[in-house]
């Protein structure tokens, strides 16, 4: 296993957030929203009213919303208002979760300045309302984290839920040149279609390096993970390591998200779809699964 992600995932998983869950809990995860300032090279405008409409439907259902990293682009957008003035009906709508305490936020590579409580509490615990002229609470009291474990009540069987940039040496480590590559370069040529190579959403050889690391992490340390940050969603086959990524809110016609309730775990895709007669309908289909957790238990007996 490659050291550097065997370290940073053990560092995750020992500074986690804790969470206890068991058959009649509910979290859907979702990652990869980089919402954007609603301009040509935000990818996430075309599915945000499946999103807004998902969420809604989740809200109403008793799921706890996990954003599993890069929510927000804040490599492009740090001072974030744009993004909170372009996607204001989604920040409504996560509002409510916040409200209702079901409502965890990881950071990923491109939102990794939520690290700073000083940065969070600047930017995200409230917004200012153009039209009533005040401002208004948003996500007060968030504390953003690195790692979530849901350890099982009964059984203890433990998932470990990060955003997978972890030992991604471009995209962890140094961050920080990447995210000045991207905004002084890629972002002018983002707009056009370009992508940025060093990205494992547009480099199939870095995002299979990535799913292996993580996948020996599983093997020796036996517990399921659950991530984003590649874009491209996974659920084991019968003899893969318990590796599950939720996919990206950015497909060009749909978005993935994992979730986990009465003790079963499945991969759905949500996505906007004309009827025999011609309406648009959001469908939600169940892509793999569901499987019981359990079936993932992989400690030794």
């Amino acid at each position: 296993m490659h050291m550097r992600t065997e370290q940073r995932l053990n560092e995750a998983y020992r500074n986690a957030r804790v969470e206890y869950f068991d058959d009649s809990s509910k979290y859907v995860f979702v990652s990869d929203c980089h919402r954007g300032n609603g301009g040509m090279a935000d990818e996430f405008n075309k599915n945000q009213n499946t999103f807004i409409f998902a969420l809604e439907v989740y809200l109403e259902s008793g799921f706890v919303l996990v954003e599993a990293g890069d929510g927000d682009e804040l490599w492009e957008y740090p001072k974030v208002r744009p993004i909170k003035n372009a996607h204001f009906d989604v920040f409504e709508v996560m509002k409510r979760f916040h409200q209702d305490q079901r409502f965890i936020v990881l950071y990923g590579n491109h939102n990794m300045y939520i690290k700073n409580p000083e940065y969070v509490k600047e930017n995200y615990y409230d917004y200012f309302d153009d039209h009533a002229g005040k401002v208004n609470d948003l996500f007060s009291g968030i504390k953003p984290e690195e790692a979530l474990v849901l350890k099982h009540r009964e059984t203890g069987q433990e998932i470990l839920v990060v955003h997978g940039h972890q030992g991604d040496f471009t995209n962890d480590q140094s961050w920080m040149i990447s995210m000045l590559s991207l905004k002084y370069f890629w972002r002018f040529i983002h707009a056009f279609g370009f992508r940025n190579p060093a990205s494992p959403a547009a480099n199939v050889h870095r995002r299979h390096k990535i799913e292996r690391r993580f996948s020996k992490w599983i093997g020796k340390y036996r517990k399921i993970i659950i991530c984003g940050h590649t874009h491209r969603f996974k659920y084991p086959k019968d003899d893969d390591m318990p590796y599950f990524n939720s996919g990206s809110c950015i497909y060009p016609t749909s978005f993935t998200a994992i979730e986990i309730s009465d003790g079963k775990i499945q991969l759905v895709r949500w996505r906007t779809l004309p009827d025999s007669k011609g309406y648009i309908q959001i469908n939600r289909d169940v892509l793999r699964g569901p499987d019981p957790i359990s079936k993932f238990d992989i400690r030794e007996k």
